[in-house]
């Protein structure tokens, strides 16, 4: 189970670091609006997906920790699209940047620490099969 959170963390991770260069390069007219939001939103609905399948994956396993550190991520996922404000609005980037990159660093802060927990997981859980 930890080896497979450990490889989706990493995903995400990298996804996260994609999404902080594109802010950057929107910021320093590198690329447009339009091509920006264009090329992130395809990969905000399968990033909460994947988070949340694998919070859902803690849950039916019963790894209660790791659920319940994932579980406020998923509920404020679960909000944004629920208010349809999950997507990036070419018209309104400009205005929400600063937000969208707080949001950013956030994630992708903590998609490093629960890389770094699920790896120390994983290493314990192979500890104690052997």
């Amino acid at each position: 189970l930890f080896l497979f959170a450990v490889v989706m963390a990493a995903i995400l991770l990298f996804t996260m670091v994609f999404f902080t260069i594109m802010f950057s390069d929107l910021e320093c007219d590198y690329i447009n609006p339009i091509d920006l939001c264009n090329k992130l939103n395809q990969f905000v609905l399968p990033e909460m997906m994947a988070h949340a399948f694998i919070t859902f994956i803690f849950l039916i396993n019963g790894s209660w920790i790791a659920f319940i550190i994932n579980a406020p991520l998923v509920a404020y996922n679960i909000n944004k699209v629920q208010n349809n404000k999950h997507m990036y609005d070419a018209t309104e980037i400009f205005r929400t940047l600063g937000q969208h990159k707080k949001e950013c660093f956030a994630k992708l802060g903590f998609y490093l620490i629960s890389f770094f927990y699920y790896l120390y997981r994983m290493i314990v859980a192979l500890i104690n099969e052997s």
